[in-house]
C-alpha cells in the first residue's frame, strides 16, 4: 500500500524521503494498491496549486496501481486522456511526491480505445478536449443552427448535411463544434475511421508527400475514412496545387457518402483565390454561420464553463464577466481563470468586489464610452466633405475610396468590429477589401507626412469624442 510522510499544513512540496539504495530498488520493482485516501489528497493538492486544470470528472479517475514507481489510473475517455496526458502529468506527478514524499511519477490510461480512431498528420490520436462536446456547447441565437445541424451529422453522417461548413470569428465555438461531431461519432461508432486535424497539418503533410514521393499514402490516409474535419479551410487560399488535391479527395469522399465537416472565418465565396469548383464543393451542403454570442448567452457560456471546473460562481459575478467580456469564448474562459486565481491566491470565495479588481482593465474598457462605427463615419465624412452614401456606394473615384479607406483603418484600430463586420458597413464589402485598405492606409502613413497629419488630426477628434 502506498504511504506517506506527514504533510505540511500547506502540502506544498516537501523534501523527498531519502530512502536506502536497496530498499529503493525493491519498492520500484513492486506492486502496491494505491490508498484512495493518499489519492484524494493527490486530488486536492492539484486543484489546489492548479485550479484552472480541474475538472469535475477528475473524481472519477481511477487510480489502479503503483508499479516500479508509477502510479497508474484510469481514465474514461480518449478525450480525457488526451487532456491529461497533455496537461496534467508534471502537475499530477509533483502532488504525487508531495504528498507521498517519494520519486513517484503518474501515468494515464484509458481502457476504452476506440478500434477505428481520431488521427492528426502524424497518424497519432489527435488531442480532442473533453470539454468540447455537445452537453457543454451554450446554444443562443447566436449559434443554434450550427449547433443543431452538427447534432444532426453526429448523428448521421454522411446523411444530414454533407459538407457541413461552418463560419465565424476567432473564438466563437466552431472547433468545439468539430469535436464534438467526433467525440459523438465515436461514442455510437467506436470503429469509425475518423480523420480531424488543421488545413496547416494538411497542407504540410501534403507537402511532405510530395517531396518524398509518397502520395499514395497521402490519399490513402485522406480518403479511406468515414468522417474528414478540418478546421481553417481558409488557409486553402492561393495554393492552387493544394486545392486541385484536396478537390479530387472531397469528390472521393463526397461520392462515397462519408461525410466531411470544414471551418473557416469566412463563407466559401468569400475565401480569396479559391476556385470556383471548391467554392461550388463547400455550398452543395448546409453553409451555416456562427455570431458573437449575446449578452444573455455569455452569461450561460460564463456558468457552464464555470462548472466544469467545479467552480462556484455568484449570478451577480457571472453577469459581470459576461458584461466587461463581449468579444468571444476564449476571452470569457480567460476572465474566469483571472478570477479564480485571485480567489485562490486570497484564499477567499469569489464575489462581484473580487471579479471586479481581477478584471480591472477589461471591467474599465466595459464602462468606458465606447467609439461606434458611426462615429467615425461622421468624422471622416465631416473631414474630407464627402456624403455616407458615397462611402457605401461602388464608386472607385480616389475622392471616395481615400475615406472610405480611411474609414476602414480607424475602424479596425478604434472598434472591436472584424474585418467582415466593418466591410458590412461601406455597402457589403467583404473582409479582403477591408484588409487591402488597412494596408493601403497604413503604406501612406508610413510614406507621405500630409496624410498622416490628415488620419491623427481625425483620430483626435475621436478620442475627444470618447473622452
Amino acid at each position: 500500500m502506498l504511504t506517506t510522510h506527514s504533510p505540511s499544513s500547506r502540502e506544498a512540496g516537501p523534501a523527498v524521503k531519502a530512502v536506502p539504495p536497496a530498499r529503493r530498488a525493491a519498492e520500484s520493482s513492486a506492486t502496491h494498491a494505491v490508498d484512495p485516501t493518499v489519492w484524494q489528497r493527490i486530488l486536492q493538492n492539484v486543484r489546489l496549486h492548479h485550479p484552472s486544470l480541474n475538472r469535475v470528472w477528475f473524481d472519477q479517475m481511477t487510480p489502479r496501481q503503483l508499479t516500479n514507481g508509477v502510479i497508474q489510473v484510469t481514465v474514461a475517455t480518449p478525450a480525457q486522456l488526451n487532456f491529461c496526458q497533455s496537461q496534467c502529468q508534471q502537475p499530477f506527478t509533483h502532488a504525487a511526491q508531495s504528498i507521498t514524499g517519494r520519486l513517484v511519477a503518474v501515468s494515464f490510461h484509458c481502457e476504452n480505445i476506440p478500434r477505428g480512431g481520431v488521427f492528426n498528420e502524424g497518424d497519432q490520436p489527435l488531442p480532442l478536449n473533453p470539454d468540447y462536446v455537445f452537453e457543454n456547447f451554450v446554444t443562443g441565437p447566436c449559434n443554434r443552427l450550427p449547433h443543431a445541424a452538427s447534432v444532426a451529422v453526429g448523428e448521421n453522417p454522411g446523411k444530414a448535411y454533407n459538407p457541413l461548413f461552418i463560419h465565424g470569428g476567432v473564438g466563437l465555438g466552431k472547433t468545439h463544434l468539430l469535436q464534438a461531431v467526433c467525440q459523438t461519432i465515436l461514442q455510437r461508432e467506436p470503429g469509425a475511421r475518423i480523420c480531424y486535424l488543421s488545413c496547416d497539418a494538411f497542407m504540410n503533410h501534403f507537402l511532405d508527400a510530395v517531396q518524398s514521393g509518397q502520395m499514395s499514402d497521402f490519399r490513402h490516409r485522406y480518403r479511406d475514412v468515414d468522417l474528414l474535419l478540418i478546421d481553417d479551410i481558409h488557409f486553402l487560399t492561393d495554393k492552387k496545387l493544394i486545392q486541385e488535391e484536396f478537390f479530387h479527395t472531397f469528390n472521393e469522399l463526397y461520392q462515397h457518402k462519408k461525410q466531411i465537416v470544414l471551418s473557416s472565418d469566412s463563407p466559401p465565396n468569400e475565401i480569396p483565390q479559391l476556385e470556383e469548383r471548391l467554392v461550388s464543393r463547400f455550398n452543395c451542403g448546409l453553409v451555416t454561420r456562427v455570431d458573437k454570442a449575446c449578452y444573455e448567452t455569455r452569461v450561460a457560456i460564463v456558468k457552464k464553463k464555470a462548472a466544469l471546473r467545479g467552480m462556484a460562481m455568484p449570478d451577480d459575478v457571472a453577469c459581470y464577466i459576461a458584461a466587461s467580456i463581449d468579444t468571444n469564448t476564449r476571452e470569457l474562459e480567460g476572465a474566469i481563470t483571472r478570477v479564480q486565481s485571485v480567489a485562490m491566491l486570497r484564499q477567499i470565495p469569489i464575489e462581484l468586489d473580487l471579479a471586479r479588481q481581477a478584471l480591472g482593465d477589461d471591467a474599465q474598457a466595459a464602462t468606458a464610452p465606447q467609439l461606434t462605427i458611426q462615429n467615425i463615419i461622421d468624422a471622416v465624412t465631416q473631414f474630407y466633405g464627402v456624403k455616407l452614401a458615397d462611402l457605401q456606394s461602388k464608386r472607385r473615384h480616389r475622392s471616395i475610396t481615400m475615406p472610405r479607406q480611411v474609414c476602414m483603418y480607424l475602424a479596425r484600430k478604434r472598434t472591436r468590429y472584424s474585418l467582415e463586420e466593418i466591410g458590412g458597413y461601406f455597402g457589403g464589402r467583404d473582409h479582403t477589401t477591408v484588409m487591402h485598405a488597412l494596408r493601403a492606409v497604413q503604406d501612406r502613413i508610413d510614406t507621405e507626412i500630409a496624410f498622416r497629419g490628415e488620419v491623427e488630426q481625425i483620430d483626435r477628434t475621436l478620442t475627444s469624442k470618447a473622452a
